[in-house]
């Protein structure tokens, strides 16, 4: 089992940044991928960033050139930072860890979601 828990959501002016942090706590030497996902109000959860342990980054092309993905494996987080947002940047964000079981199966976990606003 893994748990993980969100936080840095807030309200922003366009142009303004924020930073996500998700923490990572449980069985956390079976997590491969973390990743952060969104979803507006309407539309379906997608994917913002992903990376991998040991592995390079990958972004939606919505948010590339503008947000990065960083994880710190000693301290079991993975950060998001927000630059240049803007109002379609609004959603609930979403922490997720992919975690390898000892079958060799992927199990997705979810955190509770951080709510950002961006306003006009």
């Amino acid at each position: 089992q893994v748990k993980l828990v969100e936080s840095g959501g807030g309200l922003v002016q366009a142009g303004g940044s924020l930073r996500l942090s998700c923490a990572a706590s449980g069985n956390i030497f079976s997590i491969r991928t973390m990743a952060w996902f969104r979803q507006a109000p309407g539309k379906q959860r997608e994917l913002v960033a992903s990376i991998p342990r040991g592995g390079s980054a990958n972004y939606a092309d919505s948010v590339t050139g503008r947000f990065t993905i960083s994880r710190d494996n000693a301290r079991n987080s993975v950060f998001l930072q927000m630059n240049s947002l803007k109002p379609e940047d609004s959603a609930v964000y979403y922490c997720n860890a992919q975690s390898l079981s000892d079958s060799l199966l992927l199990r997705d976990y979810w955190g509770q979601g951080t709510q950002v606003t961006v306003s006009s």
